[in-house]
């Protein structure tokens, strides 16, 4: 069945591809918004055969983020994991890897003064080729908060005027991880720069061929190409754009769960309301392409 998602009076218009496909065999996906995300049952992540991957990898493009509860893994069979879908990348701010380089440490309590994610982005879009998707595996999480939010950057960008789409079709924006990095963990020493790199306003994927948005609050600082001003106008329209809760899902974690995302096409938001409670786990980012 085909189906077309009515927004709410005076938001963002946005239509969601509901066609059928094959049914899956060996995982059980449920939709949590007509958007974005969807959680993911009967499986263990650390111990998964060929066929389970391939579904896995088809609800991930299906859904941009997946969720899974009640999961028990090892670093190395999260690492072990998260290679499965390509190489992996190592933070270019990590400051604590739990051991292991592939892993960067999510946490946050009474003695932080800051939380991993607090701003809309795309994980280190600043690189030049930013990565396809991040695995993050909260094992230990307050009684209540904590959650996260996602967006899907195909909805933000179906949901754009046509005039809109023309304008920004080959447009290039910067993305660049000093402002953001530098000063970034109490007691780490800086590096004497970050990554830094231009990528198109409206990507392609490259499995599934949609268009989405790719710019985000955190990293993008201008438009090549054009005045100053008009920059930050357009970009101060697309981040309110992309962040509009038509386009979002929120996940609450419980203990041992796994969020998957597509950087490629989400945004994500970490919502620090647990302050003095401690949040804790661990993460594996896949390494991905050069936008186009």
């Amino acid at each position: 069945m085909s189906d077309v998602v009515k927004p709410k009076r005076g938001g963002p218009r946005s239509t969601v591809d509901w066609s059928e496909s094959q049914p899956y065999k060996r995982i059980m996906v449920e939709k949590v918004s007509p958007a974005i995300g969807a959680v993911i049952d009967g499986v263990q992540l650390s111990d998964i055969d060929e066929e389970t991957f391939n579904e896995i990898r088809r609800a991930l493009n299906e859904n941009c983020a997946i969720f899974f509860r009640d999961q028990h893994m090892t670093p190395e069979q999260h690492i072990a994991f998260g290679r499965r879908f390509g190489d992996l990348d190592v933070h270019p701010a990590a400051a604590n890897s739990a051991g292991f380089e592939e892993i960067l440490v999510i946490s946050a309590d009474e003695n932080s003064n800051r939380a991993n994610g607090e701003a809309w982005h795309s994980d280190v879009s600043c690189e030049p080729q930013p990565p396809m998707g991040s695995i993050l595996y909260m094992k230990e999480i307050p009684p209540v908060g904590g959650d996260t939010l996602f967006a899907s950057m195909y909805a933000a960008y179906d949901a754009l005027s046509d005039r809109m789409k023309e304008y920004l079709h080959g447009l290039v924006a910067v993305h660049d991880g000093n402002h953001v990095y530098k000063g970034l963990y109490q007691g780490v020493a800086d590096k004497p720069s970050y990554p830094m790199a231009k990528h198109p306003i409206v990507r392609t994927h490259p499995e599934t061929g949609r268009l989405c948005i790719f710019v985000n609050r955190s990293f993008t600082t201008h438009i090549v190409g054009i005045p100053k001003d008009e920059s930050d106008a357009i970009l101060g329209y697309l981040f309110d754009h992309v962040e509009h809760p038509n386009f979002q899902t929120r996940f609450v974690w419980e203990e041992n769960s796994v969020a998957f995302w597509d950087n490629r096409c989400a945004q994500h938001r970490a919502i620090w309301d647990y302050w003095p409670l401690r949040r804790y786990g661990h993460r594996v980012t896949v390494k991905g392409d050069t936008p186009v």
